[in-house]
């Protein structure tokens, strides 16, 4: 089963807990960042900006949603896998590393 980040709301483990996710604000407010800088170098594509100019630009959103993914990370850990942890739920853990390798690539 695939597991998503759900903003603004606290996700349910298996086990039927709430994790509240601490960063919820900090993290949407990043990916509307994210979003409109890369709208922005969109833009600058379509008005024939210099490539030069456009790389550099799109690897600073590729920085922020990297930066993000971490946010989302430790959120993740501090407050879903520590109480897996705590109680040998094996399956998060897998999980978990699971998402790593596809974030991590």
């Amino acid at each position: 089963m695939e597991h998503i980040y759900h903003p603004g709301h606290s996700h349910e483990g298996s086990h039927g807990h709430h994790h509240p996710h601490q960063q919820t604000k900090n993290v949407l407010n990043r990916l509307s960042r994210a979003v409109g800088h890369l709208e922005a170098v969109k833009r600058m594509v379509e008005d024939g900006r210099d490539c030069t100019e456009v790389l550099i630009q799109l690897a600073a959103v590729k920085a922020a949603i990297n930066n993000t993914g971490k946010v989302i990370l430790k959120d993740h850990i501090s407050s879903c896998i520590v109480e897996a942890v705590e109680e040998g739920d094996m399956e998060k853990l897998t999980e978990l590393n699971k998402a790593i390798d596809s974030f991590v690539k």
